[in-house]
């Protein structure tokens, strides 16, 4: 066989379905797919702005062409949620194509709810007096205010530590679980913790 039509053979080969990993962009848009996908993209702002780029140009017409192997096009376009946390703002072409919805930090009685759920061997009084403090640690001006996953991580560690007692060593053992910043630690560390701790404990 000539070497020419080894070589087209070989490249039909190797550039088919059977060589392409599918990523979950790819498998969004999957024509074979059953039924539409939901396609989930966390902290799109953390990404870089050629991703988001792309990411555009893929969600315009849920397709994308591989020129190896043509165009593959959604056949239902899947559900897209994207969420950031505002590190950096996201262009603006992409935002005018996403309905928005602000989602808060939930209520003291919510994030309870969360940590009796994920953490359950937790004492009702330990959780009550974390998520009090976190619900408190969130009004003071931080570099970065601590989400729920904070909050379940600090419950897990004090437990690791003793189980149901809450002393200001304790939470200045493991403040650094909460609080991701060296600036915000030392803010809080000191008579502003052991305050925070009186009122909860007060209560």
């Amino acid at each position: 066989m000539p070497r020419c039509k080894v070589r087209d053979l070989a490249r039909r080969e190797l550039y088919s379905e059977a060589f392409l990993i599918k990523r979950p962009l790819l498998q969004s848009i999957d024509p074979g797919r059953s039924r539409p996908a939901v396609l989930l993209i966390d902290e799109i702002d953390r990404a870089d702005e050629e991703f988001e780029g792309y990411l555009l140009e893929l969600l315009s017409e849920f397709q994308v062409t591989i020129p190896e192997l043509g165009t593959i096009r959604a056949s239902e376009p899947p559900i897209v949620i994207l969420t950031s946390n505002r590190t950096r703002e996201v262009h603006d072409a992409l935002k005018r194509r996403c309905l928005y919805q602000w989602i808060d930090y939930p209520t003291i009685e919510k994030e309870l709810a969360i940590i009796r759920e994920r953490i359950p061997g937790a004492s009702a009084r330990l959780a009550e007096h974390v998520t009090t403090l976190v619900q408190e640690l969130r009004t003071v001006e931080l570099y970065k205010v601590p989400g729920v996953s904070e909050t379940l991580d600090w419950v897990t560690a004090l437990m690791a530590l003793d189980g149901n007692a809450l002393d200001i060593a304790a939470l200045e053992n493991t403040l650094g679980v909460v609080l991701k910043a060296k600036d915000d630690i030392d803010a809080v560390r000191g008579q502003r913790l052991a305050a925070m701790l009186a009122r909860v404990t007060a209560r």
